[in-house]
C-alpha cells in the first residue's frame, strides 16, 4: 500500500512513523526542511521537500500510484489544494484532509460529492469535543470509545492501590463479577503493553482497558470502585475554538458552564455567541479569582488553551482547591507519557484525535473505527468480518492470530458475544479486535478481502 503524506508536522510525523513499522510504502511532503529532517533520521520513509500543493511535487511522490493521500499540515487551504490536485492527477487516489476551520464545517459533504472529491474531512476540533464529553461522563477513565453504535465500551482505568481487584488472577475474575460480561482485553504496566491471559495478575498501578455492554458500563466500572456522580458545573479554561464548541454542546444539555478567558476581545466574542455559559476574563492560575468562583463546587475543569503549561497548572491548581476532576488538553506528544506521574489521568489531544480518525480510514479491510491506546503502543479496531476473510467460518482457536492481538467480541445483530475458542466469526458480524502495534499487519491481513482492499 502506497501513501502520500503531505505534511511534516506532529501529525503527519506520528502516521508515518506507524505506518512504516507496519511495512507500508509511504512519502511525506513538507517544506520546511527541519520538520522533514526529524521524519527522515527517525522513521524509515521517502521525504520529498516542497508544497504538497504543487502538481510536479505530487507527481515525484508518485500520486498516480498511491492508494492514498492524507493532507494533514496546520494548513486549511493548502490542504484543500493538495487534494484538489491529487483528484485532477489521480482520481482513484483515496483522499483525506485534516480541515480545522470551524467556517468549513458545513461544506464537509459538499467537499466530497464535488470537486476536490475528498473521501473523508476530519475535524480534529470535533472529534476532541467528543472524546472530552465521554470522559466526562465516565469517573476515573482516561480512555473511553464507543463500538457497534454505542452498545459496546471500551474503557482504560488505573487500577487503585486499594482497589477490590488489586493482585487478582484473571481466572479468578468470574467470581467478583458475577453474570456480568466483561472482557480485559489489555494492561499497560509501566509503558509495557500486555495482552493478557488468565494467568496475568491486575495489580495496583496498572492501566487496564476492558470492554463491556453499554447497559452494564455503572456496574462494572463499581467493581474497579469508579463511582459516576450527576455532572452538573463544568468550567473550561479558554475560550478558543475548543471551547467555544464544548460550551455550545453543554448549553444543548443544560449543563451549567462557565469559560475563563484571558484575552479581554475573545471574552466580548463569546458572551455575544453564548446563551447561557458565564464567560470570565482573568487568569485561570490565580487561586484568588478561582476560589471567587466557588471552584470547589466545580464538576469537572476542562483546560483547553493552546499553552501547555498553563493547562498543566491551572488543572494542578483547580484540583487542589477541590475541583472534582480535571481533563487537559495536550498537544505535545512528549508531554503525554509524563501526565500521570504528576497526578493528570483524563487526557486528551486534538492531534491523536486526527490519528485515530485517520487509521480507521487506512486499515485494509472493512474497519469502521480504529484507536491508538495510551502511549500508542496498540491499537483497537472495529471491522466488519467480509465473506472472502480468513476470519470467517473457521473456530477462533484454528485461526492463527498474531501474536499480540486477541479478538474482544462479536457483534451480531443485536446480540453480543464475548468469543471464546470454539467461536465462529460469521460473513458480516462485526468484530472487535485489540492489537499490539507490531501485531496490525498480522490483523489487517485476517481482515482484508483476498486480493482487494477496501
Amino acid at each position: 500500500m502506497k501513501i502520500v503524506i503531505v505534511g511534516a508536522g506532529e501529525v503527519g510525523y506520528h502516521i508515518a512513523s506507524r505506518l512504516a513499522l507496519e511495512n507500508k510504502d509511504v512519502v511525506v511532503v513538507d517544506k520546511n526542511m527541519d520538520a522533514l529532517r526529524r521524519v527522515s533520521e527517525n522513521t524509515d520513509v521517502q521525504t520529498i521537500a516542497g508544497s504538497g500543493s504543487s502538481p510536479a511535487v505530487l507527481e515525484e511522490a508518485g500520486i498516480r500510484k498511491a492508494e492514498i493521500l492524507l493532507a494533514v499540515t496546520n494548513q486549511d487551504e493548502t490542504n484543500l489544494v493538495a487534494c484538489l490536485v491529487a483528484d485532477m492527477l489521480s482520481p482513484t487516489t483515496k483522499k483525506i484532509a485534516r480541515i480545522r476551520g470551524a467556517d468549513f464545517d458545513p461544506y464537509h459533504e459538499t467537499f466530497r460529492r464535488q470537486p476536490p472529491h475528498i473521501d473523508t474531512v476530519i475535524n480534529p476540533e470535533i472529534e476532541v469535543v467528543k472524546t472530552i464529553e465521554r470522559l466526562m461522563r465516565v469517573p476515573g477513565a482516561v480512555d473511553v470509545g464507543e463500538f457497534a453504535d454505542g452498545r459496546i465500551r471500551f474503557v482504560g482505568v488505573y487500577l487503585d492501590r486499594n482497589a477490590r481487584l488489586a493482585g487478582l488472577r484473571l481466572t479468578e475474575l468470574p467470581q467478583k463479577i458475577g453474570h456480568r460480561r466483561l472482557l480485559i482485553a489489555v494492561i499497560v504496566r509501566e509503558e509495557e503493553v500486555i495482552i493478557p491471559t488468565g494467568k496475568d495478575q491486575l495489580l495496583p498501578g496498572d492501566l487496564i482497558y476492558f470492554i463491556c455492554e453499554q447497559k452494564q458500563l455503572s456496574e462494572i466500572l463499581a467493581i474497579f470502585d469508579k463511582r459516576a456522580k450527576p455532572l452538573k458545573r463544568v468550567l473550561i479554561v479558554g475560550g478558543g475554538r475548543i471551547g467555544y464548541r464544548l460550551a455550545t454542546r453543554l448549553e444543548s444539555q443544560s449543563i451549567y458552564c462557565k469559560i475563563i478567558e484571558r484575552n479581554a476581545l475573545r471574552c466580548a466574542e463569546l458572551s455575544e455567541k453564548l446563551d447561557k455559559t458565564v464567560v470570565l476574563q482573568g487568569d485561570a492560575t490565580d487561586h484568588t479569582l478561582l476560589n471567587e468562583e466557588n471552584i470547589s463546587d466545580i464538576d469537572v475543569v476542562i483546560t483547553l488553551t493552546n499553552d501547555e503549561e498553563t493547562n498543566i497548572l491551572s488543572s494542578l491548581l483547580a484540583t487542589s482547591l477541590g475541583a472534582a476532576k480535571a481533563i487537559i488538553k495536550i498537544s505535545k506528544f512528549s508531554y503525554l507519557p509524563l501526565m500521570k506521574a504528576i497526578g493528570i489521568e483524563q487526557v486528551v489531544s486534538p492531534r491523536l484525535s486526527a490519528i485515530n480518525t485517520i487509521l480507521q480510514h487506512i486499515r485494509r479491510g472493512k474497519v469502521l473505527s480504529a484507536v491508538s491506546l495510551k502511549g500508542e503502543q496498540a491499537e483497537v479496531m472495529e471491522a466488519v468480518a467480509l465473506e472472502t476473510s480468513d476470519i470467517v467460518g473457521i473456530p477462533l482457536r484454528r485461526i492463527s492470530f498474531p501474536r499480540g492481538a486477541i479478538l474482544a467480541a462479536i457483534i451480531r445483530g443485536d446480540q453480543i458475544i464475548i468469543p471464546t475458542g470454539d467461536s465462529v466469526v460469521e460473513p458480516n458480524d462485526h468484530v472487535i479486535v485489540f492489537a499490539q502495534r507490531r501485531a496490525i499487519s498480522g490483523v489487517e491481513k485476517l481482515l482484508a478481502v483476498k486480493l482487494e482492499y477496501f
